[in-house]
């Protein structure tokens, strides 16, 4: 990944700040193209999870594509509704086809932050992950799971974007020294058609895809939009050549809606109890 731009975590590895997510991107040739497109246009970040159900389709694209796997940061995730990760992560590199993940993240904090760590260390102790982290947790989930953990999360995912700026759950990220990676940078496209955006794209000739990632790119964190388009994987993937300016960033900061606030989703955007 040395032509990567990446963020160091605490293992020591380097994770690019800009990847592919294949949250609901169906099994099979939907994905493997989605991949294949990612990892031709430089895509070295790849994420899925146990939860989307198209692994296999994620390890086939990989092993398709030609590029070296230690080339490739392979992120997937632990399903909460199971009970033991490290059974899991076993499933996951055979579906995979792999014998690691670079990254194994517990998916979210269903049933309290900590149950599931000692599972996660142990899958790390067995190889299975070079690195475990969360997703989804607030800062209180966060700061309770460091009192008990014996390897600290590397990584915590969250829904980030300008409409939900969580700038004080990033802040305490950066603090413990883990990495804040956003997923649904785009909205899932809502925020495609926002006019702000569309006017700092046009002003910039860019897309509003490109102003949105970039933004939170500037922010400090890794980004994993998604897209099942290979023209607009490319285009996403065009975001180190340029910056937004002071009164850019600022313009897309007042779009929050969440108080930049530490809670890594609001209350009715829990789904889990």
């Amino acid at each position: 990944m040395a032509d990567q731009v990446t963020r160091t975590l605490l293992n020591g590895a380097e994770i690019p700040v800009l990847g592919l997510g294949v949250w609901q991107v169906r099994d099979g040739r939907e994905c493997e193209r989605a991949v294949a497109a990612a990892l031709e246009s430089g895509y070295r970040l790849i994420d899925t999870a146990q939860a989307y159900r198209n692994e296999a389709s994620v390890g086939r694209a990989i092993r398709a594509s030609g590029v070296p796997r230690e080339e490739i940061f392979l992120t997937t995730k632990f399903y909460p509704g199971s009970r033991d990760p490290l059974a899991e992560a076993e499933r996951s590199v055979e579906r995979l086809g792999t014998e690691y993940v670079d990254l194994y993240l517990i998916h979210w904090p269903q049933g309290g932050p900590t149950w599931a760590w000692p599972g996660m260390e142990k899958a790390s102790e067995a190889g299975l992950a070079k690195g475990i982290g969360i997703s989804n947790f607030s800062t209180a989930e966060l700061q309770e799971l460091l009192k008990v953990a014996q390897i600290p999360p590397a990584v915590n995912q969250i829904q980030f974007s300008p409409f939900e700026y969580r700038r004080a759950l990033v802040e305490a990220c950066e603090e413990a020294g883990v990495i804040a990676q956003a997923y649904s940078p785009l909205g899932t496209g809502r925020h495609l058609d926002n006019p702000v955006v569309g006017q700092i794209a046009s002003a910039l000739g860019r897309t509003p895809a490109q102003v949105l990632i970039r933004w939170a790119i500037q922010k400090g964190l890794s980004v994993i939009p998604k897209s099942t388009h290979p023209e607009r994987i490319q285009e996403n993937f065009a975001v180190t050549d340029f910056e937004l300016d002071e009164a850019a960033v600022s313009a897309l900061d007042a779009l929050d809606t969440t108080n930049q606030t530490p809670d890594a989703l609001s209350r009715s955007g829990k789904w889990w109890s």
